[in-house]
């Protein structure tokens, strides 16, 4: 995931087809400037732009685009409920980019519980917020920046207590302790001499086990379960 820390690298490279984009804002003028710069970042195809949570759902009905740039503070429906909308009603829903002004915001956290696949901040240059993007749509490793620590430290969500109740093996607590440090499959892969499709089983059972919406609302379980202290993990 990218976060609010502009240093951090990004994995992951846009595919040959374009990334299509859907942008949701409820001040046009961020919206508009958003359109304008992305637009023009390679690999990603702006196909919409949505002015509050409602429109949100149903552009992304109509435009089934891969990836929701998903403002959080909108009149009407906010951006939590219009990606837990989002991902409920659709077999193959588009993955949403949370986009904030605070990284410390309690609406983030909330949007992440509820399936956001991540987030980035208004401030960041065009193109990380571009990158993150692809990274997401792409499914590729998701890094995870002290921003999200710190944020799950601070405000605890709800699905704190799926974790002891999973029963993870303990080489699938081992996996998700090293995707929270934001290593990729192949990665973690070689960390444990393992191959890469036992990495994957080891990741969609965990996924299962916790009910959790993607990886990151998995990482986001183990710390606040405790499997992983915040801070101390990447």
């Amino acid at each position: 995931m990218i976060g609010s820390d502009p240093g951090e690298a990004v994995t992951s490279s846009p595919t040959g087809t374009p990334v299509t984009l859907l942008i949701a804002d409820d001040d046009e003028v961020t919206r508009s400037g958003l359109r304008m710069l992305l637009a023009a970042q390679p690999g990603i195809a702006v196909v919409g732009e949505a002015a509050d949570g409602v429109e949100a759902v149903e552009a992304a009905r109509h435009l089934r685009p891969d990836v929701v740039l998903m403002d959080v503070r909108m009149p009407r429906r906010n951006g939590i409920e219009a990606t837990r909308q989002l991902l409920a009603e659709s077999a193959e829903p588009p993955k949403v980019v949370v986009i904030t002004t605070f990284e410390n915001d309690d609406y983030v956290t909330a949007a992440l519980s509820a399936g956001a696949s991540g987030f980035v901040l208004k401030r960041l240059p065009v193109r990380q917020i571009a990158q993150a993007v692809r990274v997401v749509a792409a499914g590729e490793a998701i890094l995870f920046p002290a921003a999200l620590r710190r944020m799950v430290a601070a405000r605890p969500l709800s699905s704190a207590e799926a974790l002891p109740k999973a029963a993870l093996t303990g080489r699938e607590e081992e996996v998700l302790r090293l995707m929270a440090t934001g290593l990729s499959n192949p990665e973690i892969s070689q960390s444990l001499v393992v191959s890469l499709e036992t990495v994957k089983t080891h990741v969609g059972n965990v996924l299962v086990k916790l009910g959790a919406q993607n990886r990151t609302h998995a990482v986001v379980i183990a710390y606040e379960s405790g499997l992983v202290v915040p801070g101390c993990a990447g």
